[in-house]
């Protein structure tokens, strides 16, 4: 595999692991509302498609050769992706209040 590949490779898997950071949460936020049997089934699935999809898209790069980097990657794409998610949301709260206060204070 040539340099070029592994680095797209690595790029992808970063990328990938933000994103299954971003979908985890949201998936976790949803699965508040149900029964017990039904978080197991939608998390199995839930993980069974993210897998399949970073799979089938690493064959579609780099016929399908996996290296420990590449889950490395993908761990620490997924912990930045979840670091700064949640430092964002708390940004994006805060400014929301703020934006209510000043608009109460206004109609007062």
């Amino acid at each position: 595999m040539g340099l070029k590949t592994q680095i797209i490779s690595l790029l992808f898997s970063f990328v990938f692991g933000i994103i299954f950071s971003i979908c985890t949460n949201i998936n976790y936020k949803l699965l508040f509302c149900k029964k017990k049997i039904f978080q197991i089934i939608i998390t199995i699935i839930y993980v069974i498609d993210a897998s399949l999809a970073y799979f089938l898209m690493i064959r579609r790069i780099n016929e399908g050769i996996i290296h420990s980097y590449f889950l490395l990657s993908v761990a620490l794409g997924f912990f930045i992706g979840f670091v700064n998610l949640s430092k964002y949301v708390n940004l994006f709260k805060n400014k929301v209040k703020n934006c209510l206060k000043n608009v109460k204070k206004k109609k007062v």
